[in-house]
C-alpha cells in the first residue's frame, strides 16, 4: 500500500528488474519521495552489467565499460542528483584496438579526436568527408539528446518535450533520418572499401546489433563517436557491479526496497491501466498480489508481453512478434596469469579472423582484458573476458547443448591464443555463458542481449517508446530510445522518471 509522509499519501511504483536501468528508476524516484518496490529474480542486482567470482577473480557478465561518467554524462547527472560518488574509473585509450584478418597492427579508436582522425585517415584514405558527415550528425544529435527529448512521443507531454529540444541546428538530421550507414557509404562511393566496411560492422553490431548496411545512420552518428573526447568509455575500478551497488545504497538510503528472488509472474491490468503485479518468492513459494499507482518494467519488449498474457494489447504484440531475431552472445572467461598478457595490451579488442565469413558466431570476438590493480585479479593475474554474438536458437535445440558449448569455448581459447600467450601453464579458470546462461540469470527471453537492432523501423523516433499503450505501465532498458549499454539504459529511465512526476 501506499505509505504516508507529512499527512500526503506517497505514490506506490513497483520496479520489475534490478538492471541498470531499473536500479537508476528505482533510486531517482525514492529519491523524489516515492514509496519504491524492486522485485529482482536472480540473487545478484544489476542484470547483464552484474558480476561473480571465482577463485579470487572477478568478472563482468556482460557490459565491460562505460560512457556517461564525464561531466554532464548521464552517470555523472544521475549520481549528482542522488548525492553519491562516481565510482573511479579510469578512460580507455584506445577505446577499442579492432584486428581484421590477417592483419597484425590494429585499428585503434583513439580518445583523442584528432589522433583519431589521423588514424582514419591513415587506415581508410579517402573516406574523409564520410566521417566528417558522421561528426555534423553526431554534434546535432549529441545536442538535441542533451535537451532530454522523449522519442518517440506517445503523449502530448511527450511531443511538447520534444519540440522543446529542437533547434534550428537539429534540422540538419532531418534530412538523414532514412539513411543507413550503407546508403551514406554509397553516396560517398566508399562501398568498394571492404576494410573500411569490416570495420563499421565489426564496431556497429557491437551498438546497434546489426551491421552497416541495416544500422540507421543518425543512430550510428553517436555510437561511433562516443569514444572520443569530451565524451569517452572509461573502465571502472573494482568491476560493473560497483553502479549497481551505488544505485542499490541510494534506493534504500532514501527508503526504496529491493527484493531479490523474488518473481513477477504476471502484470495486472483493470481498464487498461496497469495496477499491480503476482509476486512469487522463489525461496519460499508463497504467491501474492502487490498493488501499484505505476510500474517499471525494466525487461525486453518480448518479456513484457509475456507478463501481460491476454492483456497485451493486440497491435504491440503483434509489432513485438514480427521483429527480427534478436541475438545472443556467447561469453568466455578467463583468469589468467599475467604471462598470458602482451605488452601494452589495451583494454579493448575487437578480432575478426575470416574476411568472408558473418560477424559472429565465434568468427569475431571482443575482449576485455583487466588492468592490474583494478581490483578484479590478484597481483600478478590478469582476466580475460571474450564475447561472440550468436543465434539463440541453436543453444536450444535437444541434447547438441554440451557439444556445442565444449565447440565454441575451444573454438574461443584457439582464437584467443593467437594474440594472448594461453597454455595450460597460463590459463587457470576457464567458464563459458550461452544463451541459455543467460536465460537461467536474467529471464531474458532465450537469453537474448544487446537489446533491438537500431534499424531504421526500431530506432530514435521509429522504436519503442517508454510510455506503453496501458497507462501506468513504463518499459525502461535495452528495448527503448536509445537503450544501448549503461548509459543509453540511465537515460531510459530518467526519461521514465520525468514522464510519471509529469503524469502527477
Amino acid at each position: 500500500m501506499p505509505s504516508s509522509e507529512n499527512g500526503k499519501t506517497q505514490p506506490r511504483v513497483i520496479v520489475i528488474g534490478a538492471g541498470i536501468g531499473g536500479l537508476t528508476a528505482a533510486a531517482l524516484l525514492a529519491h523524489r519521495g516515492y514509496n519504491v518496490l524492486v522485485l529482482e529474480q536472480a540473487l545478484i542486482p544489476g542484470g547483464c552489467a552484474s558480476t561473480f567470482q571465482r577463485k579470487g577473480f572477478t568478472f563482468d557478465v556482460g557490459a565491460t565499460q562505460v560512457a556517461g561518467l564525464e561531466p554532464g554524462g548521464i552517470h555523472h547527472r544521475i549520481f549528482t542528483e542522488l548525492g553519491i560518488e562516481l565510482p573511479t574509473a579510469t578512460p580507455c585509450d584506445p577505446a577499442c584496438s579492432v584486428f581484421l584478418p590477417g592483419e597484425n597492427y590494429p585499428i585503434n579508436v583513439w580518445r583523442d579526436p584528432e589522433k583519431w582522425r589521423a588514424e582514419r585517415e591513415r587506415q581508410f584514405p579517402g573516406s574523409e568527408m564520410f566521417w566528417d558527415l558522421l561528426g555534423i550528425l553526431f554534434q546535432a544529435s549529441w545536442d538535441f539528446q542533451a535537451r532530454d527529448p522523449v522519442l518517440p512521443p506517445r503523449h502530448p507531454w511527450d511531443l511538447w518535450q520534444l519540440i522543446r529540444a529542437l533547434r534550428p541546428k537539429t534540422m540538419v538530421t532531418v534530412p538523414y533520418t532514412l539513411f543507413t550507414v550503407g546508403d551514406a557509404l554509397r553516396a560517398y562511393k566508399l562501398d568498394g572499401d571492404y576494410r573500411l566496411r569490416l570495420f563499421l560492422d565489426l564496431q556497429l553490431k557491437l551498438y546497434s546489433q546489426v551491421d552497416a548496411e541495416e544500422t540507421a545512420l543518425l543512430y550510428a552518428a553517436t555510437a561511433l563517436a562516443v569514444s572520443q573526447e569530451p565524451q569517452g568509455l572509461f573502465h571502472l575500478h573494482g568491476s560493473m557491479q560497483v553502479l549497481c551497488d551505488r544505485l542499490v545504497e541510494s534506493l534504500q538510503r532514501d527508503g526504496g526496497q529491493l527484493l531479490t528472488r523474488h518473481t513477477v509472474e504476471s502484470i495486472h491490468v483493470e481498464k487498461n491501466r496497469a495496477c499491480g503485479v503476482t509476486i512469487r518468492n522463489q525461496k519460499t513459494g508463497e504467491v501474492w498480489q502487490e498493488s501499484a499507482d505505476h510500474i517499471i518494467a525494466n525487461v525486453t519488449v518480448q518479456n513484457l508481453v509475456q507478463l501481460l498474457g491476454d492483456q497485451a494489447p493486440r497491435g504491440y504484440k503483434h509489432r513485438v512478434a514480427k521483429l527480427p531475431p534478436a541475438s545472443g552472445a556467447f561469453v568466455i572467461y578467463l583468469g589468467v596469469t599475467a604471462a598470458a598478457i602482451p605488452p601494452n595490451c589495451p583494454p579493448h579488442l575487437q578480432f575478426l579472423y575470416d574476411m568472408n565469413g558473418p560477424i559472429g558466431e565465434n568468427n569475431s570476438l571482443f575482449v576485455s582484458v583487466s588492468r592490474p590493480g583494478d581490483g578484479r585479479a590478484p597481483t600478478g593475474y590478469a582476466t580475460i573476458i571474450a564475447s561472440s554474438f550468436v543465434d539463440p536458437q541453436p543453444w536450444w535445440d535437444g541434447d547438441n547443448y554440451p557439444a556445442l558449448k565444449q565447440k565454441f569455448t575451444d573454438e574461443a581459447i584457439s582464437h584467443l591464443s593467437k594474440f594472448f600467450h594461453l597454455t595450460p601453464e597460463t590459463i587457470v579458470h576457464v567458464e563459458a555463458a550461452t544463451p541459455r546462461t543467460f536465460y537461467r540469470y536474467t529471464a531474458r527471453e532465450r537469453g537474448i542481449v544487446g537489446g533491438i537492432g537500431q534499424r531504421i523501423s526500431t530506432f530514435g523516433p521509429f522504436g519503442f517508446a517508454n510510455r506503453t499503450p496501458i497507462d501506468k505501465l513504463w518499459l525502461v532498458g535495452d528495448s527503448t530510445h536509445p537503450g544501448e549499454g549503461t548509459a543509453g539504459v540511465s537515460y531510459s529511465a530518467l526519461t521514465v522518471v520525468r514522464q510519471i512526476q509529469a503524469s502527477k
